[in-house]
């Protein structure tokens, strides 16, 4: 289907553009902008288009690899850059993409032979050094990472990932007291290091068992990224290890309302329900656990404990015994099963598990005394987790203790290898460290993507009336959060604008059928395209107020992805610095006209205050804002952008006022940045 999907694709590009008349370079340009929207399946349609034309440009190749990189396939990343370098050796950015290919396939060698060919054409690149090192790490050259670090941190003093790199070469030498030196470097350096207070965390467990002072850094980790299940997970355990079931609880509640199929939290929140006896709760979760994982004997094991606990003792042989048969050679499900029997009257099968038990218990026993002191048998390792307090009377406060080894360790989350994924490589946003940055504009788009926080559409009268004539082949909606489109989207506008193209070649135009296809332009990010289309839509309705408002929002995404330098534009600073401002204000200059002919639309109010924001004109920002909100006083994006604007003006007691009613409304990171300024 995937591959029916991707011809039909091509075909409609070759219509779209004419496969002897393609503009090779406007093609690859709208595969660059759907690159960086990480629309990365609808853009390697466009990169395959141009390699259609011309097989000889190497540029296509590299873009086409950084796409494929960020949807995981690295065989077919590795594949594109190596034609990429093929073509043109001298691309030293197709180096880099290659060997970061190579090193998430693990080929780490070939990937540091990727890595040193570039650094003898850029032999001081930060990213290059970073990850080589980490490269070199992964193949067990310690020595040569730790000299690669070296140089790294000479040429860059001040970068603090290179520091926490280091510190994990340090921890893999066993050299403690150095990585925690280069922790503290690094969060000296940027207190916002997310990985920092993870791996400093770890290190409290690990070396001194400072629970306290790991909860501070777990603390700090997600006040810095307070959108991570894993992190709370981990908190959760800190807080059991430090007697606050409470907060444990709280922090499992959190974690599975951000990711409902979170595994460890479901099953350490059913523990933890066990010991302080909600069984009914627990029962809940675990029922949940096997729902998720039939195979799942650690969920069953625990329910077949629930079960006896609340008398259903049935239920909890049938739960048992499927531990029974998946691992025969525990000897506690055989216990557990014993007591069953005994609890329903059946002595015979009772002796006969617990003699099968005490068996097994001591060929355990003989295996543990073979590891040595300390050391604990592959069997007790993945035996499942008890309870205390139930009618085993064989369970110790240690092993009640290892229960919540199961969760998700701190290390787990400290993988400093994984900045080599995407570094340096346009396309995929990923803000490790929580960029403040005012909310987005608010686009009138085909989708919008669901929020059971907030709305996730707004409501504009004369978008209404469009929609009302049924005269588009899509609703248009109003919306601050446009999702990604996936291959059977991206096809059917791509047939959307090849009917408009036949429907406008046979009648005579209309104002809305160049607003259909400008909105489908729109949508597959090809906004000059979008920007022409509207024009002429414009000529032939002067009053359209829609037809502004949808070219303020394509030409503000043109000058968006103009932040990119390209290949053909030559100018000085001065000359794009002034082409930029102008294209600014070509935006101001048409969300003005919207609100002359509807001085009551929120929505092009708060554009307008984005695009003041751009300009740093604060002021024009926030009388803009104040505007919106008076006119629609649920718009939490207007709340938080003004909060934004008042702590860019000093103003922290309006500006935390302004977030929390923002948070209120169901922006997230108003919480989130509202912490970051109350520290």
């Amino acid at each position: 289907m995937k591959k029916t999907i991707l011809l039909i694709l091509s075909v409609l590009l070759s219509s779209l553009y004419g496969f002897s008349q393609i503009n090779t370079d406007r093609v690859l340009r709208v595969g660059q902008n759907a690159l960086y929207f990480e629309d990365y399946m609808l853009s390697i349609q466009y990169f395959n288009r141009v390699i259609q034309a011309k097989p000889y440009m190497a540029q296509p190749y590299f873009f086409r690899a950084i796409a494929k990189i960020n949807l995981e396939d690295y065989v077919g990343a590795e594949q594109d850059a190596s034609k990429a370098i093929e073509l043109n050796p001298y691309l030293t950015d197709a180096w880099e993409v290659r060997g970061v290919a190579r090193q998430n396939l693990g080929r780490n060698a070939d990937a540091i032979s990727d890595y040193d060919h570039a650094l003898e054409l850029l032999p001081r690149n930060r990213q290059l050094l970073f990850n080589k090192a980490l490269a070199q790490q992964d193949t067990g050259d310690l020595s040569g990472a730790d000299s690669t670090f070296t140089s790294l941190l000479s040429f860059y003093p001040g970068f603090d990932s290179g520091y926490l790199g280091r510190a994990r070469l340090h921890l893999e030498r066993a050299d403690t007291a150095a990585a925690v030196a280069d922790i503290d470097k690094a969060l000296s350096i940027n207190k916002n290091a997310v990985n920092a207070y993870i791996m400093r965390a770890d290190i409290a467990i690990n070396r001194d068992s400072d629970f306290e002072r790991a909860a501070a850094d777990m603390d700090e980790a997600i006040r810095l990224q307070p959108r991570q299940p894993g992190l709370y997970v981990n908190r959760a355990y800190l807080r059991y290890k430090l007697d606050d079931f409470f907060g444990a609880m709280a922090d499992f509640d959190y974690a599975i309302q951000l990711d409902p199929i979170n595994e460890a939290a479901i099953f350490n929140r059913a523990l933890l329900e066990m010991e302080t006896s909600a069984n009914d709760k627990a029962l809940v979760d675990l029922d949940r656990l096997v729902e998720l994982d039939p195979n799942n004997t650690r969920a069953y094991y625990n329910r077949s404990i629930v079960n006896h606990a609340k008398g259903r003792n049935r239920q909890a042989v049938a739960d048992i015994s499927k531990v029974i048969d998946e691992v025969p050679d525990l000897p506690d499900p055989y216990f557990l099963r014993s007591e069953l029997y005994r609890a329903l009257g059946e002595m015979r099968l009772a002796e006969r598990d617990y003699n099968r038990g005490i068996d097994l218990s001591r060929k355990a026993q003989k295996m543990a005394d073979s590891f040595g002191p300390g050391e604990i048998a592959p069997e007790q390792a993945q035996a499942p987790a008890r309870q205390p307090g139930d009618s085993q009377p064989h369970e110790t406060s240690a092993e009640a203790a290892r229960r919540f080894a199961t969760l998700l360790t701190v290390a787990d989350n400290a993988e400093i290898h994984e900045e080599y994924n995407n570094s340096a490589i346009r396309g995929k946003v990923q803000d490790r460290n929580l960029h403040i940055e005012p909310a987005s504009w608010m686009e009138l788009a085909y989708y919008t993507a669901n929020s059971e926080l907030r709305p996730d559409t707004y409501y504009i009268k004369e978008v209404d009336d469009i929609n009302a004539t049924r005269l588009l082949r899509y609703t248009i909606r109003v919306t601050p959060e446009v999702p990604s489109l996936d291959s059977d989207l991206s096809a059917s506008h791509f047939q959307s604008i090849e009917y408009y193209n036949s429907y406008l070649s046979t009648h005579t135009p209309r104002a809305i059928d160049y607003i259909g296809r400008a909105m489908d332009f729109m949508t597959i990010h090809d906004y000059s395209s979008a920007i022409r289309d509207i024009d002429r839509a414009l000529a032939l309705t002067p009053d359209l107020a829609v037809g502004y408002l949808l070219r303020a929002q394509a030409g503000y995404h043109n000058w968006q992805l103009d932040e990119r330098p390209s290949a053909d534009e030559q100018q000085d600073a001065l000359t794009r610095s002034t082409l930029r401002r102008k294209a600014l204000d070509d935006i101001l200059s048409d969300l003005t006209k919207v609100l002359d002919m509807s001085p009551g639309m929120a929505e092009a109010w708060y554009n307008k205050a984005i695009v003041h924001l751009a300009l740093e004109d604060y002021t024009s920002a926030l009388a803009a804002l104040n505007k919106a909100i008076e006119i629609k006083p649920d718009m939490g994006e207007a709340w938080y952008n003004r909060g934004y604007v008042y702590l860019r003006l000093g103003n922290e007691r309006l500006g935390i006022a302004d977030l929390s009613r923002a948070g209120q409304l169901g922006i997230i990171p108003a919480y989130n940045l509202i912490k970051r300024m109350t520290k």
